[in-house]
């Protein structure tokens, strides 16, 4: 008898779904699967074989003939156990199970039967309502991420026994229901920092701010101490909320890269990625065999934090260079291309020289040459996509034993949220870009016009810094971020003026 049974498999962000077709012969013995399965796939005959043994079914001492169609395409994972148990179980008439193939069925099974989590529920979930399926049935665990997908029965098991008995004697599942909307917005403003907690540092905080109006990417340079990791960590709590579009769209990345929290359903705060200055190139854009999100796309509508940048391998941070322009990495293989989203806001620190401190600090005990072989690490075409480099000085104590706190998060926050919903009235026509770091060449033209006193200003600017074309748009992002901050259409001189002051490693002293 011949039964399909339906899985999915992830290709990048999407699913696409695998046909499970089960025949088990009248003649002969034997067990062939076929497909391009991986080892993992293959190994499953011995999960499923011990499994239905444990729950008082077997594996027909028949010819069993499995195919995973479409044929030509790798399925990966242990994620089809459940689908071809029951596959297996319905093929060879043990149970009866007329309407199976109105259900996507996925779960890895342990040796007793009961089912373990797997990846990329949501992207599952969504090409399973897309392709018209009844439900999806699952390991209990991914329950609540696949139920954020309306119109798509979702049922959560702990045991191949229930499912059997589902199909089998029509004993009913619980369907899993998440208020997907209540569940988004009840957790919007959870954040662990708040910018309340530094102390002085009012210069960095106004960087800060306009970084997170416009989405830019920003380079924190000062001595030890001085409260660079400290503030990094507090940005995400002045950045906008995730809009529901945004959480459904970073929650398919962490889902495909399985880092998403046991039970939990949608992700509602902006990620947060901190890598260590010792990781690869491959780990941080993505990649392997079988290419999977690296840190620079976990960090989507996120922050990416990389904390002592010289530290990092220039090669790690030469391949960010094409993801901070293009907002997505391309990862190529001999037989296919992946595309993952990869946009993220950047935020650096690092120290002034290999000592840790400012040219001009008495503590500053490094030879020039050591501190240009230190700046050299970093390389000007990774500088020129940075559009902040803000000095942080140490805070005094007078400052630092102040009882008086600083402004609040939420109060910053609520100046942010103003500016971007004037960016995102003003491209509300445009399909890729929704905030100013985002504007390319025909948005400058039509939204950064200057004046003539602004022109010569940033005349003389480009001549004494040196700056190149990239830096030059740069700075006009970050000026229209300023006026919006404002509340002005127009670009006035001292918008230039103040986005200029935010480029010290264009200044003398650091070339």
């Amino acid at each position: 008898m011949l039964v399909k049974t339906y899985g999915s498999t992830l290709f990048g962000i999407n699913a696409t779904t695998i046909t499970v077709e089960v025949n088990v012969g009248s003649k002969g013995v034997g067990y062939f699967l076929v497909g391009l399965p991986d080892n993992a796939v293959k190994e499953s005959a011995h999960r499923i074989n011990a499994a239905l043994n444990n729950i008082g079914y077997k594996v027909p001492k028949k010819k069993i003939t499995i195919n995973m169609a479409p044929a030509d395409m790798r399925k990966e994972g242990s994620a089809y156990d459940l689908t071809i148990a029951m596959g297996i179980l319905a093929a060879s008439e043990q149970i009866r199970a007329n309407d199976i193939s109105d259900y996507i069925i996925m779960g890895e099974l342990s040796l007793d039967g009961t089912l373990n989590p797997i990846k990329g529920v949501l992207p599952i979930a969504i090409q399973a309502r897309s392709e018209g399926f009844k439900g999806f049935i699952l390991p209990k665990a991914n329950a609540k991420e696949a139920a954020v997908v309306n119109n798509l029965k979702v049922y959560g098991v702990d045991n191949i026994k229930q499912v059997v008995d589902f199909f089998d004697k029509s004993i009913p599942l619980e369907k899993t229901i998440v208020d997907t909307r209540k569940e988004f917005y009840d957790n919007l403003a959870n954040f662990p920092f708040d910018f309340a907690d530094v102390k002085g540092q009012e210069n960095v905080k106004r960087a800060m701010e306009i970084a997170a109006a416009g989405g830019h990417n920003i380079l924190l340079i000062g001595p030890p101490g001085s409260g660079k990791t400290m503030l990094a960590k507090r940005i995400a709590s002045i950045l906008p909320p995730l809009s529901l579009q945004e959480a459904l769209e970073t929650t398919k990345i962490h889902s495909v890269a399985g880092k998403l929290n046991k039970d939990s359903s949608l992700m509602t705060s902006r990620p947060f990625a901190s890598p260590h200055h010792t990781i690869s190139d491959v780990a941080l854009v993505g990649g392997g065999s079988y290419p999977q999100p690296g840190e620079i796309s976990l960090a989507h509508n996120g922050v990416l934090f990389l904390d002592e940048l010289p530290e990092f391998q220039r090669s790690v941070l030469e391949v960010m260079r094409q993801p901070l322009e293009d907002r997505e990495v391309t990862i190529s293989r001999a037989k296919f291309t992946v595309t993952y989203p990869a946009s993220f806001m950047l935020v650096a620190s690092m120290n002034p020289s290999p000592s840790g401190y400012f040219p001009d600090d008495p503590q500053n005990t490094s030879t020039a040459m050591e501190m240009q072989r230190y700046l050299n690490k970093i390389s000007g075409p990774l500088l020129d996509r940075i559009d902040l480099h803000i000095e942080v000085t140490p805070v005094p104590f007078e400052e630092l034993s102040s009882e008086r706190n600083g402004e609040k998060s939420e109060v910053i926050r609520a100046r942010v949220e103003a500016a971007r919903h004037i960016q995102t009235e003003r491209y509300h026509e445009l399909e890729h870009v929704h905030y100013n770091a985002q504007m390319g060449p025909k948005e400058l033209d039509a939204y950064c016009q200057l004046d003539e006193a602004s022109q010569d200003l940033i005349k003389k600017a480009m001549d004494k810094l040196h700056l190149s074309a990239r830096a030059y748009d740069r700075i006009l992002r970050v000026a229209r971020t300023i006026a919006d901050l404002e509340h002005l259409e127009v670009l006035k001189s001292h918008h230039l003026a103040e986005a200029i002051q935010y480029r010290s490693l264009d200044k003398d002293k650091w070339i």
